[in-house]
């Protein structure tokens, strides 16, 4: 077979140890081949980089392997063509699975055009990435911590919930740090009420006659702090994304985004963060329809049809 890139290397990637497998030689013979293992440690992994190097070799190809890929990635993408591959695309031959079997199996594979990359994005995109997904677990840990603050307050006969649309609003944190201090005069607490909840005294009140005791104040009081605490994280990660954004131009991007019903800004910025500003990356709507798990696969025999999940072609 006809050999479509001279220098390659095929990687193995796994948590403690690299086995790198290089093959050098044009029209398609083989001159060398060089198979070294390498730690996981930067130091180590920069050897490998000047290793490749200094033999010339222009092409990488590894698994996507856990998040083991990753440093790996970072160290060589700035000097040498890198496919990512899915590991469920690779099929080894039978009687050849270790290590050294793997990168070599690799490495063959890539020079001879057999691969397909996985798409990732630049690093501007990624990091993007990293915010907008720590933000998305914070906003389901605060969900979470609200709802346990709420079964302080039930336990406490509190049922400010019952008559205020949002328990932590302006009005609802004035009146659950009250209760904190010691505060159980529901005619004072009801006093605390904001806005429109102004006009819901006589249900506040009768809300606050509860059952309060020492044990419920220091709960609620540790509750609210980490809703704090988390909200507090949630705004340092947010300014960080529009510091991304602004040094990257990618507010026009957002913004047209954000024309679509139901797509805020946050929801715009996660759409970027996931597939990318560059759709020239995805040859047609249906690639990226498939890069994102939404095209169903076809798994029928002898006339059955199999259930099966949605198909992924690439990671990243």
């Amino acid at each position: 077979m006809e050999a479509i890139f001279d220098n390659c290397c095929g990687i193995d990637v796994h948590k403690k140890t690299l086995t790198a497998c290089i093959m050098i030689g044009r029209e398609g013979k083989i001159t060398k081949k060089e198979i070294r293992t390498y730690s996981t440690m930067t130091e180590d992994i920069e050897g490998l980089r000047d290793w490749l190097k200094s033999e010339g070799v222009t092409h990488v190809a590894m698994e996507s392997t856990g998040i083991y890929w990753r440093p790996v990635y970072n160290i060589l993408e700035e000097g040498f063509e890198i496919m990512l591959v899915n590991a469920r695309h690779i099929k080894n031959v039978p009687g050849r699975k270790t290590d050294v079997a793997d990168s070599e199996w690799l490495c063959r594979l890539l020079r001879n055009g057999l691969l397909n990359g996985s798409f990732i994005p630049p690093i501007y995109i990624r990091q993007l990435r990293d915010l907008t997904r720590y933000r998305s677990k914070l906003n389901n840990n605060i969900a979470a911590e609200k709802n346990r603050l709420q079964k302080y307050l039930e336990d406490a006969n509190i049922k400010l919930s019952s008559v205020a649309t949002d328990t932590l609003g302006v009005s609802g944190r004035l009146m659950i740090r009250d209760i904190i201090k010691g505060n159980t005069d529901a005619v004072g607490l009801s006093e605390l009420a904001k806005g429109r909840l102004k006009n819901k005294k006589e249900e506040l009140k009768k809300s606050f006659n509860s059952r309060v005791t020492e044990h419920h104040r220091m709960l609620i009081e540790m509750s609210l702090k980490h809703i704090e605490y988390i909200e507090s994280m949630m705004v340092k990660l947010e300014g960080k994304m529009d510091e991304l954004i602004k040094k990257q131009d990618l507010a026009k991007d957002l913004e047209l985004l954000d024309t679509i019903p139901g797509v805020d800004k946050i929801g715009a910025t996660a759409i970027v963060a996931e597939i990318g500003a560059d759709m020239s990356k995805f040859p047609t709507d249906a690639h990226i329809s498939s890069w994102a798990g939404m095209s169903p696969g076809n798994n029928e025999s002898a006339g059955k049809k199999k259930a099966q999940g949605p198909r992924m072609e690439t990671y990243g």
